[in-house]
Protein backbone atom coordinates (compact mmCIF):
# COMPACT_ATOMS: atom_id res chain seq x y z
CA UNK A 1 0.00 0.00 0.00
CA UNK A 2 2.99 1.96 0.97
CA UNK A 3 4.50 1.33 -2.76
CA UNK A 4 1.32 3.12 -4.57
CA UNK A 5 0.80 5.75 -2.49
CA UNK A 6 4.07 6.74 -3.15
CA UNK A 7 3.85 6.56 -6.76
CA UNK A 8 0.57 8.10 -6.83
CA UNK A 9 2.19 11.37 -5.27
CA UNK A 10 5.29 11.16 -7.63
CA UNK A 11 3.08 11.33 -11.08
CA UNK A 12 0.66 13.82 -9.78
CA UNK A 13 3.25 16.76 -9.63
CA UNK A 14 4.05 17.22 -13.42
CA UNK A 15 -0.26 16.09 -14.13
CA UNK A 16 -2.27 19.46 -14.66
CA UNK A 17 -4.96 19.80 -12.39
CA UNK A 18 -8.99 20.61 -14.03
CA UNK A 19 -9.27 24.51 -12.53
CA UNK A 20 -12.81 23.85 -10.72
CA UNK A 21 -13.92 28.30 -10.54
CA UNK A 22 -16.36 29.72 -12.83
CA UNK A 23 -15.20 32.11 -14.81
CA UNK A 24 -18.08 35.02 -14.88
CA UNK A 25 -16.37 37.78 -16.90
CA UNK A 26 -18.11 36.58 -19.67
CA UNK A 27 -21.77 35.88 -18.24
CA UNK A 28 -21.44 39.38 -17.39
CA UNK A 29 -20.49 40.60 -20.47
CA UNK A 30 -23.41 38.73 -22.07
CA UNK A 31 -25.65 40.31 -19.76
CA UNK A 32 -24.63 43.43 -20.36
CA UNK A 33 -24.76 43.56 -24.27
CA UNK A 34 -28.87 41.71 -23.71
CA UNK A 35 -29.48 44.79 -21.31
CA UNK A 36 -28.74 47.46 -23.24
CA UNK A 37 -30.31 45.84 -26.29
CA UNK A 38 -33.26 45.14 -24.23
CA UNK A 39 -33.24 49.27 -23.03
CA UNK A 40 -32.93 50.29 -26.70
CA UNK A 41 -35.78 47.87 -28.35
CA UNK A 42 -38.53 48.26 -25.37
CA UNK A 43 -39.54 51.99 -26.43
CA UNK A 44 -39.80 50.76 -30.06
CA UNK A 45 -42.80 48.61 -29.05
CA UNK A 46 -45.27 50.93 -28.51
CA UNK A 47 -48.27 52.23 -30.93
CA UNK A 48 -46.23 55.01 -32.72
CA UNK A 49 -49.51 57.11 -34.04
CA UNK A 50 -49.53 60.81 -32.32
CA UNK A 51 -52.65 60.97 -30.99
CA UNK A 52 -53.46 63.90 -27.69
CA UNK A 53 -55.87 62.07 -25.43
CA UNK A 54 -57.98 63.14 -23.26
CA UNK A 55 -57.98 62.86 -19.67
CA UNK A 56 -59.84 60.97 -17.06
CA UNK A 57 -60.08 59.28 -14.03
CA UNK A 58 -61.24 55.86 -14.33
CA UNK A 59 -59.20 53.29 -13.10
CA UNK A 60 -56.29 51.45 -15.86
CA UNK A 61 -57.31 48.02 -17.48
CA UNK A 62 -54.82 45.45 -17.03
CA UNK A 63 -54.66 42.75 -19.01
CA UNK A 64 -52.10 40.20 -20.28
CA UNK A 65 -53.94 39.86 -23.78
CA UNK A 66 -52.06 43.18 -25.86
CA UNK A 67 -55.57 44.56 -27.46
CA UNK A 68 -56.11 45.76 -30.80
CA UNK A 69 -55.66 49.53 -30.96
CA UNK A 70 -57.65 51.76 -33.53
CA UNK A 71 -56.53 55.47 -33.69
CA UNK A 72 -57.90 58.73 -34.86
CA UNK A 73 -54.99 61.22 -35.46
CA UNK A 74 -56.09 65.45 -35.07
CA UNK A 75 -56.68 64.70 -39.05
CA UNK A 76 -59.03 62.32 -39.17
CA UNK A 77 -57.29 59.76 -40.69
CA UNK A 78 -57.60 55.96 -38.99
CA UNK A 79 -54.86 53.50 -38.10
CA UNK A 80 -54.95 50.05 -37.40
CA UNK A 81 -52.29 49.75 -34.70
CA UNK A 82 -49.47 51.50 -36.94
CA UNK A 83 -50.96 51.23 -40.20
CA UNK A 84 -52.69 53.64 -41.76
CA UNK A 85 -56.09 52.03 -42.87
CA UNK A 86 -58.94 53.68 -45.53
CA UNK A 87 -62.21 53.75 -43.41
CA UNK A 88 -63.88 51.52 -45.90
CA UNK A 89 -60.53 48.30 -45.65
CA UNK A 90 -60.99 49.08 -41.65
CA UNK A 91 -63.34 45.85 -41.35
CA UNK A 92 -61.82 44.03 -43.63
CA UNK A 93 -58.70 44.24 -41.99
CA UNK A 94 -60.10 43.67 -38.44
CA UNK A 95 -61.07 40.43 -39.65
CA UNK A 96 -58.53 39.36 -41.11
CA UNK A 97 -56.22 39.90 -38.45
CA UNK A 98 -58.79 38.51 -35.51
CA UNK A 99 -59.43 35.56 -37.54
CA UNK A 100 -63.06 36.75 -37.76
CA UNK A 101 -63.43 36.43 -33.84
CA UNK A 102 -66.08 38.79 -32.19
CA UNK A 103 -64.49 38.72 -28.89
CA UNK A 104 -60.87 40.21 -29.54
CA UNK A 105 -60.81 43.31 -27.76
CA UNK A 106 -60.35 46.52 -29.73
CA UNK A 107 -59.58 50.45 -28.18
CA UNK A 108 -60.41 53.07 -30.07
CA UNK A 109 -57.88 55.83 -29.71
CA UNK A 110 -59.39 59.41 -30.36
CA UNK A 111 -57.31 62.79 -30.51
CA UNK A 112 -59.08 65.13 -28.16
CA UNK A 113 -58.89 67.85 -31.02
CA UNK A 114 -61.45 65.93 -33.57
CA UNK A 115 -65.25 65.94 -33.32
CA UNK A 116 -66.58 63.42 -31.02
CA UNK A 117 -68.89 62.03 -33.61
CA UNK A 118 -65.61 61.10 -35.82
CA UNK A 119 -64.86 58.75 -32.76
CA UNK A 120 -68.22 57.66 -32.94
CA UNK A 121 -68.39 56.37 -36.57
CA UNK A 122 -65.61 54.34 -36.30
CA UNK A 123 -66.67 52.96 -32.66
CA UNK A 124 -69.98 52.11 -34.23
CA UNK A 125 -68.44 50.92 -37.35
CA UNK A 126 -66.67 48.44 -36.07
CA UNK A 127 -69.05 47.56 -33.23
CA UNK A 128 -71.35 47.13 -36.59
CA UNK A 129 -69.05 44.24 -37.88
CA UNK A 130 -69.79 42.20 -34.65
CA UNK A 131 -66.91 42.95 -32.93
CA UNK A 132 -68.73 43.09 -28.49
CA UNK A 133 -65.59 44.42 -26.55
CA UNK A 134 -65.23 47.77 -28.22
CA UNK A 135 -63.76 50.44 -25.84
CA UNK A 136 -62.59 54.15 -25.39
CA UNK A 137 -59.08 54.89 -24.78
CA UNK A 138 -58.02 57.85 -22.69
CA UNK A 139 -54.97 59.65 -20.68
CA UNK A 140 -54.80 60.01 -16.73
CA UNK A 141 -53.62 62.78 -15.86
CA UNK A 142 -50.83 63.33 -13.12
CA UNK A 143 -51.47 64.65 -9.46
CA UNK A 144 -51.33 67.87 -10.67
CA UNK A 145 -53.94 68.20 -13.15
CA UNK A 146 -51.45 68.71 -16.17
CA UNK A 147 -49.95 66.04 -18.62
Amino acid sequence: MAASMIGAGRGARGRYRPLSEINVTPLVDVMLVLLIVFMVTAPLLTVGVPVDLPKTKAAQLTDEVEPLVVSVNAEGVIFLQDTEVPRENLVPRLNAVTGQRPDVRIFVRGDKTIQYGTVMEVMGLISSAGFKKVALLAEIPDSKGTR
